[in-house]
């Protein structure tokens, strides 16, 4: 199960700078009510919806913020149709960067449809796009599109609310720059999530090396160099303000996973493996969970050692992070 291009195309990044689903025959009784025509405040809607299986529903959504239609895929609790005045509380899972198999990638990869087919939570999985990034970009001053950040924070979350039963009870939790993601959604948007996780992520994008580490990534997708957020010292107000590392104030009382290997073989890799990404993503959560530490914000840490950057490990984690995000849902552990 390890994803090999992603990880060269990140290193060749670095270089630089220093299934389509089927949708399957559903008996009516199981038939969800559409939610085609939900909208959020700012016009974002609902333009199509496909049932694959029973918990099982993507999303195309119109959306302002990103100037052209976005996916999401939801995981229904077991009991959402036969409840249908429920509310539920919500996981939002975020898949990483470079991913081909976008906001699927997660159901593709690993097994959350059975880890959470007994647990009462509403999964929430948006497309970040090849390289969103989560956030909104800089593009040198101009349009800020795609807005990644309100696309999730606002259009998503409110047509979850509105046409999925989705409640204000809510956890992120992220893979690689989707742990950033969940991690900087938490202190940008106070009440969005009530715990965090990060796996193999890159929660101080400050430390040194990682800008550089950043805009190869971007150019590695055939985007300009600075488009995101600018240079980290001509536009460091950009950079700090969307850095969890410069933020942890915003962490107290909120419940906080964060985890990584080195980058060596581990139990789940094939004998040999190696990567430079997991080094990186190690050396920016150590420098992130020292600093809570420092300012006694409790964190749950797990630096696994050997562990390369690849999917078994997010699996692992998610069911190690598991006590951790259901004390943040209000679930049983």
């Amino acid at each position: 199960m390890t994803r090999l291009r992603p990880v060269t195309r990140w290193v060749a990044g670095f270089a630089v700078a220093a299934a389509v689903a089927v949708p399957l025959t559903i008996p009516s009784a199981q038939a969800a009510p559409s939610a085609v025509g939900i909208t959020a405040d700012d016009g974002a809607r609902v333009v199509s919806e496909t049932r694959i299986d029973a918990r099982t529903v993507d999303l195309d959504i119109a959306s302002p913020a990103l100037g052209f239609n976005g996916k999401v895929r939801l995981l229904l609790p077991s009991n959402w149709d036969a409840q249908p005045t429920r509310t539920w509380p919500s996981l939002w899972l975020l898949h990483g960067c470079c991913e081909d198999k976008d906001y699927q990638s997660w159901t593709h990869f690993t097994d959350v449809e059975e880890f959470t087919a007994n647990k009462d939570v509403l999964v929430v999985m948006p497309t970040d796009g090849q390289v969103g990034m989560y956030t909104s970009w800089w593009n040198f001053g101009g349009a800020n599109k795609p807005d990644w950040e309100t696309f999730h924070t606002k259009e998503v979350k409110q047509i979850v609310e509105r046409g999925y039963r989705a409640n204000d009870v809510r956890v992120g939790a992220g893979l690689s720059i989707g742990g950033y993601g969940a991690l900087a959604y938490t202190f940008r948007h106070p009440g969005l999530f009530r715990a965090a996780a990060s796996y193999s992520g890159i929660p101080n994008t400050m430390l040194w090396g990682v800008p550089q580490f950043i805009n190869g990534i971007v150019v590695s997708e055939g985007l300009l160099f600075y488009a995101l957020w600018g240079n980290e010292y001509l536009q460091r107000s950009i950079w700090t303000s969307r850095n969890p590392y410069d933020n942890v104030e915003a962490f107290r009382g909120i419940g906080l996973y964060v985890s990584c290997g080195d980058g060596s073989a581990g139990p789940l890799d094939k004998a040999g493996a190696f990567d430079l990404i997991e080094p990186v993503s190690l050396q920016s959560s150590k420098s992130f969970t020292d600093k809570l530490r420092k300012k006694g914000i409790p964190v749950t840490v797990n630096y696994y050692g050997k562990g390369t950057h690849s999917w078994p490990y997010w699996e692992r984690e998610l069911k190690n992070s598991w006590p951790v995000l259901a004390k943040g849902l209000g679930l049983p552990a």
